[in-house]
């Protein structure tokens, strides 16, 4: 007799093409889900993936296997979240953790909207994981997918960072990307951090390799980066949806409109607190008014 748990081992396998990773994930040992994979396929009669060395590849069978379980699967934790939610105990704060700039530009003008209380927590990527791995808050938005025991992810959406300079500044726009690199090289930079996030994934995906700059100021807030680019300090990288005030104002201006770099922002919680209405409506409400 097949048991059922041995299905939901197989969907996280197949969604994270590993088994270490579907393990952490469910709160299991490896060897444990190893062997719910190992049952399902003596049950089956075939392999469902292909084990390589970086990852589990789904066969054919494994792939039609999770077409038709995953909307069954879905439905049944649907089922299951509505008879939890009336048992569970209820949360009357919730606490989010966020950079403050996104914070600031998507989440403060809909609080309005949120049918329980917040308390905010702001920080890098790094110190928001650690809040929430340490119980200090129950949802983080974050542009990092680290893999840590007992956490899920949500796509939110995607940033888009493009290239800001002063108004006035005049640009020599290169026909390649070796003159356009040569004339980014030469100007002042501006960066959230020594370590250059964001220019750096810049500088691979377009030059191909480490940018050879030096950061003229490192302010780590974004808000505060604009507002030096508009004064004329220099130029740097910013989500589009911080610039709306500015470009309204015609204070700073897009160079280079052609190159930008795209980053995914996830919410994040505690696989325990999956269940939780008040953490599913708070995804529901952050992610629906994108």
């Amino acid at each position: 007799m097949v048991d059922f748990e041995w299905y939901r081992s197989f969907i996280y396998i197949y969604k994270y093409n590993s088994v270490s990773e579907a393990a952490k994930t469910r709160i299991m040992t490896q060897p444990a889900m190893s062997q719910h994979l190992a049952s399902l396929e003596a049950e089956v009669g075939e392999p469902l993936f292909i084990r390589t060395a970086r990852k589990m590849v789904p066969t054919e069978r494994g792939k039609e296997l999770y077409s038709q379980l995953a909307p069954l699967i879905e439905s049944l934790e649907a089922a299951t979240l509505s008879f939890k939610g009336a048992s569970l105990p209820t949360l009357s704060i919730i606490r989010i953790g966020s950079a403050i700039e996104y914070f600031y530009e998507n989440i403060l003008n809909q609080l309005e909207e949120y049918k329980t209380c917040t308390v905010s927590y702001f920080g890098t990527a790094d110190e928001l994981l650690e809040l929430l791995k340490e119980g200090t808050v129950d949802v983080i938005i974050t542009s990092k997918k680290f893999h840590a025991s007992g956490i899920e992810y949500v796509t939110l959406c995607e940033e888009e960072f493009v290239i800001v300079a002063p108004k006035q500044l005049e640009i020599e726009e290169g026909t390649n990307f070796k003159l356009k690199e040569k004339w980014l090289s030469s100007q002042n930079w501006i960066s959230y951090g020594l370590d250059l996030p964001i220019i750096r994934r810049f500088w691979r995906e377009y030059f191909k390799k480490r940018p050879i700059i030096k950061p003229i100021h490192v302010i780590p807030n974004l808000h505060l980066i604009l507002k030096a680019i508009e004064n004329g300090a220099g130029i740097s990288l910013i989500p589009t949806y911080i610039l709306r005030n500015s470009m309204n104002e015609v204070k700073s201006k897009v160079i280079f409109k052609d190159m930008k770099v795209k980053n995914e922002l996830y919410i994040a919680y505690q696989t325990k607190h999956k269940h939780l209405p008040e953490i599913n409506n708070l995804i529901q409400e952050i992610g629906g008014n994108r």
